[in-house]
């Protein structure tokens, strides 16, 4: 059993710090956010995360998990000090360290022993050193010499289903290049390591770029498969058949081949940015993640000149109502950060449109995000309320209840049967035998 701070109850630091105790550790979130931690304290969870308020609960009652602002207490009262605090991205695209730098310095300023002090923050390559300079710093500012490590232990949760990617990881990667901290991080995540969960056991720096890779490369992916969807509308090719043919190649796999109108979210439109940045920092230029970032934005321009094409080329959404079936980024979140419907329903009011637009979750967050275009768009009751009226319906987040539409029910409400599955969730046989106007993505 570890003795655990969290500092950071976002998405990250919350879930980390939930799990980390359902793993038999004692946890203490810490975050300067009162009202947070007033709520956390009740069980309130302040995000969207299916599974998590059950965590949160069963360890509250367990007496392994509790929240408090205080943070020099929590850091006095534990061995290993978590930071999950936001790198939001600077206007150049870099990371902003500025949270990182204050908690590490707080965590120096409060320290009496021997700490590990963990990153668990998407932090650009070089981080951890820079932590390991703050710390010495302050202590030396303290005239004290404390002994610490600094690791580097990416996370790797997917919004809507972190619990289960926390618990059931596909590897544990942890950089450090101190035996001690090696074996004391082990024993925090004993739970995983007697399951057997691969470590991969490496140093700062190594650790720190597997993460920003990996997102990478899934982002990289996305955008692949979306150009060739591209491609496909234009020479008669299905997507979809090209994916499930390519994704049965072991060097291949099927996961993350599935177009769409363009990635999104806390990671992978912020972690791109960062990579790119640290590639011309230090003068290797990473032409295929820049190329990606570029592409991703061209998707997203794309599926409204989609929507103006299906419904009759420039000029034709002036004076149309669209509904605009989902919000968040990806299903099972109210994440809205860099989600595509933003880039989609601003675009569209640009050229004319009006909205109606409903999402399962996201309706709070999509209150501020969409408040540009709050004029031309009007939150619906329910999806069917969405439709009332509506000249088109976008289908832009593929959750379940979007999945079986009573379809008789849809073509009733819209003023016109014109239906845009931008995730390729409807069969076109299906939807042209109902009498819709289909329009997807790569087929």
């Amino acid at each position: 059993m570890s003795k655990i701070a969290v500092i950071g109850t976002g998405y990250v630091g919350l879930v980390s710090g939930a799990c980390l105790a359902d793993f038999g550790n004692h946890v203490v979130c810490v975050d300067n956010n009162a009202e947070k931690i007033a709520a956390l304290k009740t069980g309130v969870i302040p995000i969207y995360e299916p599974g998590l308020d059950l965590v949160v609960a069963r360890n509250i009652a367990a007496g392994r998990l509790s929240f408090t602002m205080d943070l020099a207490a929590a850091v006095k009262a534990n061995d290993v000090a978590f930071i999950a605090v936001g790198t939001p991205p600077s206007d150049d695209g870099s990371a902003d360290l500025r949270y990182v730098e204050q908690v590490s310095r707080e965590i120096a300023r409060a320290m009496d022993f021997y700490k590990i002090i963990v990153d668990k923050s998407t932090v650009p390559v070089g981080t951890g050193r820079k932590v390991e300079g703050w710390i010495r710093e302050e202590l030396s500012a303290r005239g004290v010499d404390l002994p610490f490590d600094v690791v580097s232990n990416p996370e790797f949760l997917r919004e809507g289903s972190a619990v289960q990617d926390f618990t059931h990881p596909d590897r544990v990667v942890i950089g450090s290049e101190s035996e001690r901290a090696h074996t004391i991080m082990k024993d925090v995540y004993r739970s995983l390591y007697l399951n057997e969960t691969p470590y991969i056991e490496t140093n700062l720096e190594t650790a720190e770029m597997i993460k920003y890779a990996s997102n990478a490369f899934l982002a990289v992916k996305i955008t692949f498969i979306n150009e060739v969807a591209n491609l496909c509308e234009k020479v008669g090719a299905n997507v979809q058949d090209v994916a499930k043919a390519m994704g049965r190649d072991g060097r291949i796999g099927a996961k993350f081949l599935h177009p769409g109108p363009g990635y999104g979210g806390s990671c992978f439109p912020k972690d791109t940015q960062a990579m790119a940045r640290t590639g011309r920092d230090h003068g290797e230029p990473l032409s295929i993640i820049e190329a990606t970032i570029e592409a991703n934005e061209k998707q997203k321009a794309r599926m409204v000149e989609k929507i103006e094409t299906g419904l009759g080329g420039t000029g034709s959404l002036s004076g149309k109502t669209i509904a605009i079936l989902g919000l968040s980024f990806k299903p099972n979140t109210d994440d809205m950060r860099d989600s595509p419907a933003i880039a989609v329903c601003e675009g569209l009011v640009a050229r004319g449109a009006k909205l109606r637009a409903w999402d399962p979750a996201a309706m709070k967050e999509a209150a501020w995000r969409l408040a540009s275009i709050k004029d031309s768009l009007l939150f619906a009751n329910d999806e069917y309320d969405a439709l009332d009226g509506a000249d088109a319906l976008v289908l832009m987040t593929e959750w379940n209840q979007f999945r079986n539409l009573d379809l008789d029910r849809v073509k009733t409400l819209l003023k016109a049967p014109n239906f845009f599955d931008l995730r390729n969730v409807y069969k076109r046989e299906e939807l042209e035998t109902e009498g819709f106007a289909y329009f997807a993505v790569g087929k």
